[in-house]
């Protein structure tokens, strides 16, 4: 098949692309470039640079490529950001979706596998979540992202189109020999926040301890990135033999706490490291765990590398690669 792959040289993007090559695919990244890194991209994929933003480029890239499918990454995921800035993420998240959206219709191209978020659910009424849960954001990035999902519903109503939203919980980890990982600018996910702090020797920032858990710190389910792109071609499968609109939760059912991620990361490098601890970001929940039931009955999903352990080790090996390469 031939896929496009937006976001492609950001962190699960970059991943995504690589896995489809390996499968033999063809794979065209679309990338802005304004936080994705161009070293990221496997030198297999054709690559073409651009915003979503823009229609002109879109007719380009849609003129010049037939694709069986399209899998969505590009967009802006902090949600701490989009508290900050609402604008942007509306702007980028869901204005440019639309954008992707009626450009791929308009070329015939179907089949759409959106990275949507757990974000969406908002602060949960029940424990685990499943995906006929209340959808409540508690920040404009849960938002924007659930603003797409209907967006995509209507485009299936009225024009055909079939997609599938996986509403990853917390994407973590590198590749198992520590040769790619996750780089986001600014970064806001604690594991890599966690590995800067200790190969720089400064202080780690915990955000908040009054949450509403049994150890006061936030308790988020954590998928392994090598689990996330599979599940990725598992859908695109579902979408072409049976077309029609998907939601899956992708995460493992199980949750870790903020200290608990610190402890394993004392654990696995052999290092301590100065914890201090900050007041809470606005917007976060206390417990975010999927219940992963519907992607592992439809689908067959079973992660292999989203232990915790295996996910810091990973996350450890690139992090440590990457500081001695600086």
């Amino acid at each position: 098949m031939n896929i496009l792959v937006t976001g492609g040289a950001g962190y699960i993007g970059s991943f995504m692309a690589k896995r489809l090559l390996e499968k033999g695919d063809m794979v065209t990244v679309l990338d802005s470039l304004e936080r994705g890194h161009k070293e990221a991209i496997d030198s297999k994929a054709n690559f073409v640079q651009g915003n979503v933003l823009d229609t002109n480029f879109l007719d380009g890239v849609f003129s010049n490529n037939k694709f069986d499918a399209i899998i969505h990454f590009a967009g802006y995921i902090s949600m701490g950001e989009s508290m900050e800035n609402p604008y942007l993420y509306f702007q980028n998240n869901t204005y440019g979706s639309l954008n992707l959206i009626e450009k791929a219709m308009d070329k015939g191209v179907k089949n759409i596998v959106f990275s949507s978020t757990a974000g969406v659910y908002g602060n949960p009424v029940k424990i685990p979540i499943d995906e006929d849960h209340q959808k409540v954001p508690e920040n404009p990035y849960g938002e924007s992202k659930l603003m797409v999902e209907k967006i995509l519903s209507w485009f299936a109503k009225t024009k055909g189109l079939s997609f599938a939203a996986l509403r990853y919980f917390n994407a973590a980890g590198a590749a198992l020999d520590g040769s790619l990982g996750e780089r986001h600018e600014p970064e806001s996910h604690i594991i890599p926040n966690i590995m800067s702090a200790l190969l720089n020797k400064k202080p780690f920032k915990l955000f908040g301890e009054d949450y509403n858990t049994p150890d006061k710190t936030c308790v988020r389910d954590y998928i392994h990135v090598l689990d996330l792109v599979e599940s990725h071609l598992l859908t695109i499968d579902r979408l072409i033999k049976k077309p029609g609109s998907y939601f899956y939760n992708v995460g493992t059912g199980k949750g870790y706490s903020n200290k608990e991620v610190v402890e394993m990361v004392r654990n696995v490098t052999g290092e301590d490291f100065e914890v201090k601890i900050v007041g809470r970001r606005p917007g976060d929940a206390d417990t975010l765990i999927a219940d992963p039931t519907k992607i592992k009955m439809e689908l067959g999903f079973e992660p292999k590398y989203s232990d915790l352990k295996t996910i810091i080790e990973t996350d450890w090996k690139w992090h440590k690669k990457k500081h001695q390469d600086a």
